[in-house]
C-alpha cells in the first residue's frame, strides 16, 4: 500500500509540473541534457577555456571561489577568475563523479557530486559539490555550485594490527574440567581489538575478564592490557617471529604479587590457532609451563 501511495504521489507531482502523465520522459529527456553540459564542462576546464566555462553560467550566476571564498557575480567575473585559476594549473585536469540530479521545478535541478582535480605527481583534489542548474529559454545553465573538501577519515591504527584480524570472532577451549569462551571485536574506527573471555566449570563462570589490545606509536609496538574478574592485571608486549606471535606479559596478582610470562600464538588456520605460556613465574618462583592448547572458532548457532 505505501509503495503504491509513493508511486501515485510522485505521477500527481509531475503532472501538477508539466500538465502531462509523460513528466517522467520530459525529466529524463532533461537529465540527460544536464549530463551531457558537465561533460562540456570538464571539457572546457580541461583545455583551460575559461569563456566557455563562464558561457555554461547562467547571466546573474553567482560563484564562491572556494579557495578565497569571494563571490563572483556573472558570466564576465567568472570567466576572469577561472582565466586566473586555469593559469595557475596549466597541467590540471578535472574529473567529475555525479552522484544525484534531482528537480525541484520544471526549471531547477540540484545536482550532488565530487570533482577531482588531477595533477601529475601530486595528490588528487577532491571536493564535493552541489550545483544549482537552472533552464532558460529551453536550455540548462549552472546558477551556483558549492564545493566542501570531503570530511577527513578518523585516525585508525588498523594497519598496525590487521595481522590480528583473524583472531575476530568467538572462540572455545574446552577440556573435560573446564570451558573458556572467548569473544574477541574491533573498536570503532578499529584502533582497539577487545577480548572478553569467561571460564566455566560446569554450568557456572568462575571467572571472567577483559583485554584490550591497541599500537602504542611511541613505542612502534603491539600492546595489550588484561583485567580479570578476581582483580588481577597485567600488560603485555607483542613481537611477532615466524608464524608466532610472542607476548611478553607482566602482572599484578589480586594479593599484590608479581607475575611474568611468555604467552605464545600460534594460527593454525582461520578457525583454529594454538595458546601456550612459558617462562612462568610468580614473585620471582619460577612455575612449570603450559602446554599448547588447540583453541577453535566456535560453531555458528
Amino acid at each position: 500500500m505505501k509503495r503504491a501511495y509513493l508511486v501515485c504521489s510522485a505521477v500527481v507531482f509531475c503532472t501538477s509540473w508539466f500538465g502531462t502523465s509523460d513528466c517522467c520522459a520530459d525529466q529524463a529527456a532533461d537529465e540527460a541534457a544536464i549530463r551531457k553540459n558537465d561533460e562540456a564542462y570538464v571539457a572546457a576546464y580541461n583545455r583551460h577555456d575559461a569563456k566557455a566555462i563562464a558561457a555554461m553560467w547562467s547571466p546573474e550566476a553567482v560563484y564562491m571561489d572556494p579557495d578565497t571564498g569571494e563571490a563572483a557575480v556573472g558570466r564576465e567575473a567568472i570567466e576572469k577568475v577561472f582565466a586566473g585559476t586555469l593559469a595557475d594549473l596549466k597541467d590540471a585536469k578535472l574529473e567529475i563523479d555525479v552522484k544525484s540530479i534531482k528537480f525541484v521545478s520544471p526549471n531547477v535541478a540540484i545536482e550532488t557530486g565530487v570533482a577531482r582535480v588531477v595533477r601529475p605527481k601530486t595528490k588528487p583534489e577532491e571536493s564535493t559539490y552541489t550545483a544549482v542548474n537552472v533552464k532558460r529559454e529551453g536550455k540548462w545553465l549552472l546558477d551556483r555550485i558549492s564545493e566542501e573538501e570531503p570530511p577527513t577519515p578518523p585516525p585508525s591504527n588498523y594497519e598496525h594490527l590487521k595481522d590480528l584480524e583473524w583472531m575476530v570472532g568467538s572462540w572455545i577451549d574446552r577440556d573435560e574440567r573446564a570451558t573458556i569462551q572467548t569473544d574477541c571485536e574491533w573498536t570503532k574506527n578499529k584502533n582497539f581489538m577487545t577480548r572478553s573471555f569467561a571460564m566455566a566449570i560446569g554450568d557456572r563462570i568462575n571467572m571472567a575478564g577483559m583485554q584490550i589490545i591497541g599500537w602504542d606509536p611511541a613505542a612502534k609496538q603491539i600492546r595489550s592490557w588484561v583485567f580479570d574478574s578476581d582483580g588481577g592485571f597485567s600488560e603485555g608486549k607483542w613481537k611477532r617471529k615466524g608464524d608466532r606471535w610472542l607476548i611478553q606479559q607482566i602482572g599484578t596478582l589480586p594479593d599484590g604479587g608479581k607475575s611474568s610470562a611468555v604467552n605464545v600464538l600460534k594460527k593454525i588456520d582461520n578457525n583454529s590457532f594454538t595458546w601456550q605460556s612459558v617462562e612462568r613465574s610468580v614473585d620471582g618462583d619460577l612455575l612449570p609451563d603450559v602446554g599448547e592448547v588447540l583453541i577453535v572458532r566456535k560453531p555458528a548457532e
